[in-house]
């Protein structure tokens, strides 16, 4: 029975919606987490908030104390192009960190952590490529992340000149620098809530339906795994 966990930050009421009341809920690491049992699958849920570092603490804790062998962080984005509209949905082939930076040290690209090549953290091939065989009309999208919710169109149209990415949220990062760093999959699902010229009313109306729809895709994958 694979052990998957799921990294939720402001969408748990679409996960109560989807799955019901948990299985079992446990106060772990100061994060609740709750457990379900599928066919052939145990999956564990920590709504563990906005921000990097709860969800990098909370991707710890899945893969430390509930054994997880693959991580899924599903939820709602910004756009960051006129393509990335409301409710689409997208599959996240690499996420740059992009408030990361050491350059005045070290020389090193805004966004580039060591042990990378480039600023782009990349999630795992063969999950996206799955993704993308169940869900064709999924788009492989770079996405940024950071402790920052992006309003207007001229900070968005600027991250994405600068580091050519689609979409911006809060938790990406975290949680797919601390699989890496584990060894362990991860699979990062998005749709957007609030398009290029929206910002936090335009979630706020958005946030449900949006999660919703992510979520939908991203248990399928999970399912078919």
């Amino acid at each position: 029975m694979k052990t998957i966990g799921m990294i939720v930050a402001v969408e748990m009421d679409a996960v109560l919606s989807k799955y019901g009341r948990a299985a079992g809920i446990e106060k772990r690491g100061g994060f609740e987490i709750h457990r379900y049992e599928g066919e052939g699958y145990r999956l564990f849920i920590v709504n563990a908030g906005a921000g990097e570092i709860a969800a990098a603490a909370a991707t710890e804790l899945l893969i430390a104390a509930c054994g997880a062998e693959l991580i899924v962080n599903f939820g709602v984005v910004g756009g960051l192009t006129e393509e990335m509209a409301l409710s689409r949905t997208v599959v996240v082939e690499s996420v740059v960190h992009y408030d990361f930076d050491t350059s005045a040290w070290d020389g090193c690209e805004v966004g580039r952590y060591a042990a990378y090549p480039t600023p782009f953290v990349p999630t795992t091939p063969a999950l996206v490529e799955k993704a993308l065989e169940l869900f064709p009309e999924l788009r492989k999208v770079v996405c940024a992340s950071a402790d920052k919710f992006v309003e207007g169109a001229e900070k968005k149209r600027s991250l994405h000149e600068r580091f050519g990415a689609d979409i911006c949220e809060m938790e990406a990062a975290g949680v797919v620098l601390s699989c890496n760093r584990a060894g362990v999959p991860c699979l990062v699902i998005k749709t957007v809530s609030d398009g290029i010229t929206g910002g936090a009313e335009e979630f706020s109306r958005q946030l449900k339906a949006s999660a919703e729809l992510c979520l939908a895709v991203a248990d399928a994958i999970i399912r078919a795994l």
